[in-house]
């Protein structure tokens, strides 16, 4: 029989309400409920954590490691919507709807990810009218999130877009100027809605303009300003 463990990156909910606003709003027996209806899994770079039509029983928290969530279209083109990083909690999309997943989640690094059943969390939501709160609060600010990606994807040329996902890498998910990025050039070319070809076009250019210093995977940004210049006029 396979036997399972848990890591210390997510020993219980106790723990983990330390790290998660949203989990801190709980009751310790409604932690005890998560905690008795969830389980981890690891991951290693590239593999698929949820996939886009697949049915939705739990919500996922990443407790180490990076992911890209992303929408499958037409002719096997991806979208990346965002990066999810530790301590963020994923799923909801489906939670109140058909309860199937509207994108893909996959791992861009080796991962572990909570998995928390959908019907205890439900329950924490009836039950808990501050978390309740704190839990639309959230979804709400995703969904901004995406109305201003569709801005920049709908009404800003190439390099806009590229500058848009720089800026959105060094200020949200790496917090600093300098940063190895786990994503491929086409996972670049995918958050930005734009061919491979034409991503490694601009981001040549900013590295020849010395707005960028960009050495394989590591990134170092020498002009932020001129970068939101860029991002600002499209």
């Amino acid at each position: 029989m396979a036997k399972f463990t848990k890591s210390d990156h997510c020993k219980n909910c106790t723990d983990c309400n330390m790290r998660i606003p949203l989990l801190s709003l709980l009751s310790q027996s409604e932690l005890d409920e998560l905690n008795a209806n969830r389980f981890e899994v690891k991951f290693k770079s590239g593999e698929t954590i949820f996939k886009q039509g697949t049915s939705a029983t739990h919500l996922i928290i990443l407790t180490s490691g990076l992911a890209k969530l992303y929408v499958e279209g037409v002719q096997d083109k991806q979208l990346i919507i965002r990066i999810i990083r530790p301590w963020e909690v994923i799923g909801q999309a489906s939670l109140y709807f058909d309860n199937r997943h509207h994108y893909s989640i996959a791992a861009l690094d080796e991962v572990t990810a909570c998995f928390l059943e959908i019907e205890s969390f439900k329950k924490a939501i009836r039950s808990n009218s501050d978390f309740a709160e704190e839990f639309i609060k959230m979804s709400t600010q995703r969904g901004i999130f995406s109305f201003d990606k569709m801005v920049s994807l709908s009404q800003k040329q190439m390099h806009g877009r590229i500058a848009d996902g720089l800026i959105y890498l060094s200020n949200r998910i790496y917090e600093s100027l300098d940063f190895y990025i786990h994503l491929s050039r086409q996972d670049i070319a995918d958050l930005t809605g734009m061919s491979k070809d034409s991503a490694i076009r601009i981001l040549k250019e900013l590295h020849n303009e010395k707005i960028i210093i960009l050495d394989g995977r590591n990134v170092k940004i020498l002009d932020f300003g001129h970068l939101e210049r860029i991002s600002e006029t499209g």
